[in-house]
C-alpha cells in the first residue's frame, strides 16, 4: 500500500472515530433534531480529526500528523 493510500486511510478512520463519538454525545445530551445532528457531527469531527499527509521528503516518501492537540507537525512512522 502506497504512502498515499495510508494517508488518505489514517483521514478516514480518524474522521469516522470522532464523528460516532461527537455524534453519539449530541443525540444523548441536547435536543438536536434532524440534519443538524449529522452536520454537526461532521464539522466538529473534521476540527478535531488529526489531518494526515503524504509528502515526498528527502528522496522517499513520508506521512506526516498535523493535529489540534499537538504543537507542529509529527512524522508517522
Amino acid at each position: 500500500m502506497s504512502k498515499k493510500n495510508k494517508a488518505l486511510l489514517y483521514n478516514f478512520l480518524g474522521f469516522t472515530f470522532f464523528y460516532f463519538i461527537v455524534y453519539i454525545l449530541i443525540v444523548t445530551f441536547t435536543h438536536m433534531t434532524g440534519y443538524m445532528v449529522p452536520v454537526t457531527s461532521a464539522v466538529v469531527s473534521t476540527i478535531l480529526s488529526p489531518k494526515f499527509q503524504a509528502v515526498r521528503f528527502q528522496g522517499g516518501e513520508k506521512i506526516f500528523m498535523k493535529w489540534l492537540f499537538i504543537k507542529g507537525v509529527k512524522e508517522v512512522k
